[in-house]
């Protein structure tokens, strides 16, 4: 008889689930740096040339040359590559990723605000980009009590979704697929002087066109007008990858002035490009981030 998730996600999801579900089954046999660089390196020989994931990271770079130099380009995109592999690996094969996440130390100018406005039960939106790994930070508030509820992209195969939000859900909840249902649970949380995450660093036509690496995109204000409504601490933060590569440095900003909405979209964007400028290889750069201007 066949499983009820056999019978919701058919044949097709099953076949297409296995080779991935082989592949995590593997890497959890190495220890958890070897599987990193690992897999890393897989993404960087096989998986980038083949689906072009190189060439949108040089169409990019070409088109914010004149704002952000980069001599060898190749190497930029190797390591934004490793990065973001070494993001899904550790988003799926948690163990070995929490126990260095736990190691990290919380730093910044914003961390007693935030302490404190967590402990008064104020509002708090937590704003970052696919920067790092974003999700370091919740795996510490979380592990201090503080929920952070975030929105998640469904995977498309129905078995690896029930993976990633399983997998997802041991290190921070709440977590609220995306749509109007997850949009109305996270705004909840708000209202109920919660945590919320939020990544401002993606293209959307119904965005505001405003400078990003000194090209305009479009750019969600949705962080700034939460935060003006719910009267919410409005906190950059970041989960910076060391140079070893598997452990991690978190960063808690000053918590944005309230103003309007744009302006306080504006000091978002230059909080992040002041990270990428710092650390360029750990930004997704394979984005189509100015692609509706």
């Amino acid at each position: 008889m066949a499983s009820p998730e056999f019978e919701q996600f058919g044949p097709l999801h099953y076949t297409i689930d296995l080779p991935i579900r082989a592949l995590f089954f593997l890497l959890r046999l190495l220890p958890h740096k070897t599987s990193l660089n690992v897999a890393a390196g897989f993404a960087n020989s096989i998986l980038a040339p083949l689906f072009g994931v190189n060439r949108r990271i040089y169409h990019n770079l070409d088109h914010i040359a004149a704002d952000f130099s980069v001599e060898n380009r190749a190497a930029l995109a190797r390591e934004a590559n490793a990065n973001a592999t070494k993001l899904m690996v550790e988003s799926f094969n948690v163990a070995g990723f929490l126990h260095h996440a736990r190691k990290a130390q919380m730093g910044g100018s914003g961390v007693a605000s935030l302490l404190e406005a967590l402990e008064n039960k104020r509002p708090v939106i937590l704003v970052s980009g696919h920067f790092g790994n974003y999700q370091v930070p919740r795996v510490l508030l979380s592990d201090l009590g503080h929920d952070t509820a975030a929105i998640y992209r469904p995977m498309n195969n129905g078995y690896t979704n029930r993976r990633y939000v399983a997998a997802m859900n041991r290190l921070a909840r709440p977590n609220f697929s995306r749509g109007m249902k997850g949009t109305k649970a996270l705004l909840t949380q708000l209202k109920n002087g919660g945590a919320i995450a939020m990544l401002n660093d993606q293209a959307a036509n119904e965005g505001k066109i405003m400078p990003f690496l000194g090209k305009p995109a479009t750019t969600m204000l949705s962080a700034a007008e939460f935060a003006l409504k719910f009267n919410a601490l409005l906190v950059p933060f970041y989960g910076i990858r060391c140079p070893d590569g598997v452990n991690f440095e978190v960063i808690f900003e000053d918590p944005i002035p309230h103003s309007d909405a744009e302006t306080m979209t504006g000091a978002i964007n230059a909080s992040l490009e002041a990270q990428i400028r710092a650390r360029p290889g750990q930004w997704f750069w394979a984005h189509k981030r100015w692609k509706f201007v």
